[in-house]
């Protein structure tokens, strides 16, 4: 059956009602926030788990840099442990009166019965009290049923069934005495009314005492759930065993309680220090406020009565409410700027990746390519040298030689003491013995003298070279060709300061050494063999030194040191070229990584992050109010709007992106400009809201809320400034300049427009639409045209494009007008103007320009990046200008007043 009431719509009832609906609104964003972020990690641990399975170089490339991008276990838990919850109000209290009454109040009519017959009925601490717990939802018809909760509906007929009511008929809400089913004990009264609130949130009334524990009321009502606890007070005070209910609600549900005294009559102070000295309520000092909301954790209210009750419970709800949904917003805002973080230096590290590695294998090459020709140079003309060197050194070792001969012991042979003779095998490998003595001491001498004469490479090719060539091969993705390329240059530097004169069996040197030894056994014809003495020693000795030749033995040395070179420097370029090829494919992975990152995996993760920052903005500080129209850009119009999250004024830029390109660079736009420290030379943005409902529902526009300042450039100009104030402006923009590049940014928008000066015309940088990092640009053309350089139509440019749009804003400053250069007033279009400028088109010189100022400005936008100053440079030179200028005139203007 229908009820007859009406619905009554309170102004508790509607602020109440407005609450929950601002509650579920965000709920929805955050939700749908909170599913594409997970998609986003989903996707990106499927693309880069499938990396790891595929080839083992890719999978290397692919899981290194952005294996760190992850959703983490533990956040994700929680956000889901927040993000689902599902509010609703559960109405608690010290007898069923109190209850109901509290109840009827927020619904804003009489849906539970009062009077006295049920004051009485509930008796001391609701012990004799047997009614029922009533759960409270939305539906288009009134419906009363009983059903076991979270189960199913029992088959029952209710008074409510059986005529016309304008109150929940008093026995449909008791359990009688005569009940024996146990389901129809433990049932619960569901309430289906066609209410706003109700279509934003559930309401349940607790059981009396008598029927159903506290404990297990409570447990059907923790999973998933934030409950608004209000708790109803008929007393002066809450009776001791209520108070033992409180904690054990306390325990089971940790959220604040709004505590209601229903009676306007009695003292509320007697309550309220009860409250404080059982730790239920937290100051004494009066009650909550709770006017907006906080990031704070919410407190437990007191409302003194009904008539005043939307005043403390509306602002305690939504602060309620609120706190999670902040609390959310942050956790996944945090999140997302971390990963884009990690995404932003993983851009700086693939992009430096490809710059250096390159120019590292250019230089290695041509490093190697210099030591080797080094060493051929010193290998070619050496010969005559060591042919000295080889005869001095026998002339200064021929007595040792031939002392150390005649007292050698040989060694395998047997000779006889007394001088018997012996074979002609025996004698030959006496022969061989004191040759090889003679080849090692000559090998060492010859060896050390070569060694110092090359040894001065050792600090030329070693070090930067062996660091870059290990660097390169650490990179590389295939472990097969880790240290080959080192070991080949090993190779080389030993040929060049490790020389070994080694005279192994088959070697040129060898070879000559024998023939030469061979004859000196033909020349020994001996009829019988001799006797193996200490003479006969020497004189073997004696006659091997002086059959030597020096000048064939430099040769042989010389080519052989030029073969091992010749044959490392192939082995090693050799190598090089794979390693090179290596690298090759990898930068190609790299570079693709690296497109990927910037234009889809930071953009997206950005928008994201834009989302979450903004909802909780709005659920913090509400959504700004629309001023008068201050201006209008390219990309939005510029609102006053007199206060915003504490700050005042405010101006506030609304944008409205046209497709998800626009959305990306505004949301990368946010989080560079957010990310920046604080600085006096820039714009403060103060934070973000995304209104729905943007122009009538219309569009979606992203509000951006920052520092309201007095006028722009443009207008500064128009209205004149002094020369001191111009002087003073640039040099707070080229310090606006200089700490952006320090945080790793680029402006790209620099003009008059873009600079905001305050009411002592000192200047700060603002609409860093254009700006980003060096590592995230995709070489798109971008900025105001007069105001580009050159080398922006090209793709390719660093932040000397910062400096170059400084010297033209420089022109107009030293001109202090508005008025176009001749140069670019003539040209009829952009292209026309694009085309000079690359051609060298620029500003002329005015008649009042000062010299040094003009040669500043000339630097400036030269049309080679590298030659423009630094602005380290530029600000000392803007100092020194501004005193020269300034000051003189200053001491000027003060002697003709004093004359005067």
């Amino acid at each position: 059956m229908e009820a007859s009431s009406s619905q009554k719509s309170s102004p508790l009832t509607r602020e109440l009602t407005r609450v929950f609906v601002n509650h579920n609104k965000h709920a929805i964003l955050l939700k749908r926030n909170m599913k594409e972020t997970e998609s986003f990690f989903r996707e990106m641990r499927h693309n880069y788990s499938n990396a790891r399975s595929s080839v083992s170089s890719t999978a290397s490339l692919e899981a290194g840099p952005l294996s760190c991008i992850s959703f983490p276990r533990q956040d994700e838990e929680d956000l889901h442990g927040i993000v689902g919850t599902v509010p609703y109000i559960l109405i608690l209290g010290q007898d069923c009166p109190a209850r109901y009454q509290l109840l009827n109040s927020i619904l804003g009519e009489r849906l539970l019965p009062l009077g006295a017959e049920l004051v009485e009925a509930c008796g001391p601490g609701g012990m004799t009290c047997r009614r029922r717990k009533l759960c409270f939802t939305h539906g288009r018809q009134t419906r009363l049923s009983l059903a076991l909760p979270g189960q199913y509906e029992l088959v029952h007929q209710l008074a409510a069934h059986c005529g016309h009511w304008d109150t929940v008929p008093r026995q449909d809400l008791e359990i009688h005495d005569d009940c024996e089913d146990p389901a129809q004990r433990l049932a619960e009264l569901e309430i289906t009314l066609h209410h706003s609130l109700l279509q934003e949130a559930k309401i349940v009334v607790v059981p009396c005492a008598g029927v159903q524990p506290i404990e297990q009321v409570l447990s059907d009502c923790v999973q998933n759930t934030l409950p608004l606890i209000l708790y109803a007070v008929s007393g002066d005070t809450i009776p001791i065993d209520q108070l033992g209910v409180l904690q054990q609600v306390g325990a089971a549900l940790p959220f604040p309680v709004g505590f209601v005294r229903v009676s306007s009559q009695g003292d509320s102070a007697l309550l309220q220090k009860q409250l404080v000295s059982h730790g239920l309520l937290s100051t004494i000092s009066g009650n909550c406020s709770c006017g907006a909301p906080s990031a704070g954790k919410p407190q437990s209210i007191l409302g003194e009565s009904l008539e005043r009750l939307h005043r403390v419970l509306v602002p305690f709800a939504r602060q309620l409410l609120t706190s999670q949904q902040v609390e959310a917003a942050t956790r996944l805002n945090t999140l997302h700027c971390h990963c884009l973080d990690l995404f932003i230096n993983q851009a700086f590290d693939m992009q430096r990746d490809l710059q250096i590695t390159p120019r590292r294998l250019e230089y290695t090459r041509e490093k190697e390519s210099e030591l080797f020709a080094s060493l051929m140079a010193i290998a070619n003309r050496k010969q005559e040298e060591m042919k000295e060197m080889i005869m001095e050194t026998l002339g200064a070792m021929k007595q040792q030689l031939l002392e150390d001969a005649a007292n050698l012991q040989f060694t395998d042979i047997i000779v006889s003491s007394n001088g018997d003779p012996v074979s002609t095998k025996e004698i030959k490998a006496c022969i061989q013995q004191i040759q090889e003595l003679i080849v090692v001491r000559l090998n060492q001498a010859v060896a050390n003298k070569l060694i110092s004469s090359v040894d001065y490479l050792r600090e030329s090719f070693v070090g930067t070279l062996e660091r870059c060539l290990s660097s390169l091969e650490k990179s590389h993705m295939d472990s097969s060709v880790h240290n080959v390329t080192s070991n080949h240059l090993k190779q080389i530097l030993n040929a060049a300061y490790h020389v070994e004169v080694t005279f192994h069996s088959g070697s040129s040197v060898t070879r000559l050494v024998w023939e030469q030894i061979k004859q000196i056994i033909q020349r020994l014809t001996w009829v019988n063999p001799p006797a193996i003495t200490p003479e006969w020693k020497r004189k073997v000795a004696q006659d091997a030194i002086e059959s030597l030749s020096a000048a064939k033995l430099a040769k042989s040395i010389c080519s052989q040191f030029r073969t091992r070179l010749n044959s490392s420097h192939d082995a090693f370029a050799a190598s090089l070229r794979q390693l090179e090829e290596g690298h090759t494919g990898r930068l190609e992975r790299t570079e693709d990584l690296w497109l990927r990152v910037r234009k889809d995996h930071a953009p997206r993760l950005a928008r994201l992050s834009l989302e979450s920052r903004s909802l909780r903005d709005v659920l913090l500080y509400g959504k700004p109010k629309l001023g008068r129209e201050l201006g209008r850009g390219q990309y939005g119009v510029v609102y006053l709007c007199d206060n915003w999250g504490g700050h005042y004024p405010c101006a506030l830029k609304s944008v409205v992106p046209p497709d998800d390109k626009h959305w990306n660079d505004l949301a990368l736009e946010f989080h560079y400009t957010r990310s920046l420290p604080k600085h006096e030379r820039l714009v403060d943005l103060h934070g973000s809201v995304i209104d729905h409902t943007y122009g009538g529902g219309s569009s979606i526009a992203v509000l951006l809320i920052m520092e309201r300042l007095h006028r722009d450039l443009y207008t500064g100009l128009k209205a004149g400034l002094s020369l001191k104030e111009r002087l003073q402006i640039a040099l707070d923009v080229v310090e606006g300049i200089r700490f952006l590049h320090s945080q790793g940014l680029l402006h790209r928008d620099i003009k008059l427009k873009n600079v905001l000066l305050d009411k002592q015309n000192r200047a700060k940088i603002t609409d860093l639409g254009f700006c980003k990092p060096e590592a995230m640009m995709s070489g798109s053309i971008v900025g105001t045209p007069i105001h580009m350089a050159p080398e922006l139509f090209t793709g390719k440019y660093d932040n000397s494009v910062d400096v170059y749009a400084f010297g033209i804003l420089f022109w107009y400053l030293c001109s202090g007008s508005i008025k176009l250069p001749e140069a670019f007033e003539k040209c009829s279009s952009k292209d026309q103007l694009w085309n000079n400028v690359k051609r060298g088109s620029r500003p002329e010189r005015l008649p009042s320009f000062d010299e040094e100022c003009w040669q500043l400005m000339e630097a400036c936008w030269n049309g080679d990046p590298s030659q423009r100053p630094l602005l380290g440079i530029v600000q000392p030179s803007l100092q020194s200008i501004m005193v020269r200028l300034c000051d003189g005139s200053d001491r000027k203007s003060a002697s003709l007043e004093d004359s005067n």
